[in-house]
Formats: C-alpha cells, structure tokens, sequence
C-alpha cells in the first residue's frame, strides 16, 4: 500500500537561498541586456548628427550673443541713470541750502515768519498745495520751493526707472546663463558622438574638414563681380584678412569669430557699426535676392536667420562657418539661402 506521508517543506534558509539565486538571476540577466553595445553609428551617420548640432549649437549662439549685447546696453543706461540721479541729488542739495539761506536772511532781518517755517519742512509738497499759505510767500521763496518739487519728482521717476532696468538685467543675466549652458551642452554631446569613432574614421572626418578648410585659399574662383559700394569693398577685404581662424561661439574677434562675430568686425574696420547678431543685421540695410548681390553684401542663411556672411562672388560665401571650422569660402548651395542685406 502506497505511502501518503505528507511531502516534506523546504527550511526557511534554503527558501531564503534559492530566492537570493533567482533574484541575482533576473539581476545579472538585466544587467547583460543593459550592457549589451548598442548599436553603432556608422561615420556619415555620426558626421550628419554632429552637423545638425553644430547648427543647433549656432542657433543658440545667437540668442546668446543677442542677450550679451543687450546686458552691455542695460549696464551702460544704468550706468547713465545712477550718474543723472547723483547730479539730480545734488542739484537738490544745492536748491534745499538757498532755501536755508532765505530762512536765515529773514531770521536776522527780524524773525521767520510761519510762512517760511512751512517751506522748510520735510514736506514741500504738501506746503505747496497750501495756496492760503503760498499767497504769503515772496516771488523768490515760491520759485524755490516749485524747483525743489520738480527735481524731486524727476529723481523719483529716475530711479523707478532704473529699478526696472536693474530687473530687466537681473531676467537678461539668467537667459545669458540659461543660453550658454545651451551652447555648451550641444557642443558636448556632438564631442561624445565624435568619441564613439575609431581613430581612423576620426583621421577621416579630420582629413575632409581640413580639404574644405583649404577652399579657402586663393585658388577659390571669386568671378568678377564687383563690390556693392567701397565700405562693403572695405569689409569683405577686413574678413578676408581673417580667412583660416577658428570659429569659436560669441567670439568677436580678431583671433576667433562666429558667423555675425565676422561680419560685424569685417563692417567695423570699413568704418561702420552693424548690429551684432543676425537677426539684428538682417533688418539693418535694404534687402536684396540672389540675382542682385555684390560682392561684400550681408547674406543670409536658414529660416531663422541664424547664420550670416559676406558674399564673395560667383556662388561663393565668405563666413565663419562652426565649431571646429576656420573662416573660408563656401558655396551658398551647401545651406538654404534667405536673402541678401546691402549696407
């Protein structure tokens, strides 16, 4: 007869045991999937993505530059306000001390009167608005009192303005941050994205780069078109003086540029003051098409406006193009072209 004794359970510790196993199981099972390569981007394929962040990075750098430009310009009319409040204060000083003298004047010649005890109290404003009390007063007392109202009321509105201003910077300081950790974090990653090559497709992308770097040389057929005017002659002849320096975001010059950094040095040394972003120099002078450039005309690039350059003649642009290029000549149908801008 067949046995029914009941089967035996296994101990707590072989059940603790065989449940630590199978967890580190299911662990190093997760572990292998996560750690299993992924695949690799082939050389083309990293060189496209780093382009497109190069391009974003671009973008960014603009709105940087724009935000750069426009905390110089808070600072310099904070700067004036302050120096206008000093002046103004003084000036008020100055307009409260001959009120003084009038007082004292009166005094020796026989008392204040309470006419004149009013004028010199804290408030004049409210002395002013007293018309039973201004009818008391000489020509010279109430000329007095209205000058020191008036400068009171313009260094109020002064300094209301320059706290406005001092916001505006303060919000202006923290887009500049937030815009170059923008920048910055493209840049990284189309680095991480380059560290993922061998050292001979490196060698391989470093090789083209340098071939297109070297377009820009005199051997580069410019054509025969002539200068739109003799400042824009003067410009494009300062950016080819700059031809094989570095493109460096924010940069203004004269050891490295970005794209409006050159065409905004290029416009200085003919003598003229451009704007200092794209944007900015693509609403400064008439506009024109591709049919119509000359040569040192501003073109443009993308629909945003991001990029900007000195056209060169026969297709060609003269800019600086991105990280880890040098200022040359491009053909304009290696981007979309936008318009063209005469100076």
């Amino acid at each position: 007869m067949a046995s029914h004794r009941r089967p035996k359970q296994p101990s707590r510790t072989r059940v603790t045991v065989l449940t630590t196993a199978a967890a580190a199981a299911v662990a190093l099972s997760a572990n292998a999937a996560n750690a299993a390569p992924s695949e690799k981007l082939g050389k083309d394929e990293v060189k496209a993505k780093v382009d497109k962040l190069y391009e974003q990075a671009e973008q960014a750098t603009e709105k940087y530059n724009g935000a750069k430009e426009k905390q110089q310009k808070l600072q310099k009319e904070i700067s004036t306000i302050q120096d206008d409040v000093a002046r103004g204060q003084e000036e008020l000083n100055k307009l409260r001390d001959g009120l003084g003298s009038l007082a004292t004047a009166q005094y020796r010649s026989g008392g204040i009167d309470s006419s004149v005890q009013l004028f010199l109290s804290s408030d004049p404003d409210d002395f002013l608005d007293k018309a039973s009390t201004l009818d008391q007063l000489s020509g010279q007392q109430v000329d007095a009192l209205k000058k020191i109202q008036d400068k009171q009321r313009e260094l109020a509105q002064e300094r209301a303005e320059a706290t406005e201003k001092l916001k505006d910077l303060s919000a202006t300081r923290t887009e500049l941050g937030n815009k170059k950790k923008e920048v910055q974090g493209k840049l990284a990653e189309a680095q991480r994205l380059l560290n993922t090559l061998t050292a001979k497709e490196k060698a391989e992308l470093a090789q083209k780069q340098q071939r297109a770097d070297r377009s820009s040389s005199d051997r580069v057929d410019l054509g025969d078109a002539p200068p739109a005017s003799g400042r824009a002659q003067a410009a494009f002849a300062a950016a080819q003086s700059q031809i094989g320096k570095p493109y460096v975001y924010g940069a203004t010059g004269p050891s490295s540029f970005d794209c409006s950094g050159l065409t905004s040095y290029a416009y200085a040394q003919a003598g003229v003051s451009i704007p200092r972003t794209s944007e900015a120099q693509a609403n400064y002078g008439t506009r024109i098409g591709m049919s119509d450039l000359k040569v040192g005309d501003l073109v443009f690039f993308y629909g945003d406006l991001h990029h900007v350059g000195l056209y060169a003649g026969n297709g060609q642009v003269l800019h600086a193009p991105h990280t880890g290029a040098v200022v040359r000549y491009e053909s304009m149908n290696n981007m979309p072209f936008q318009f063209g801008v005469r100076v």
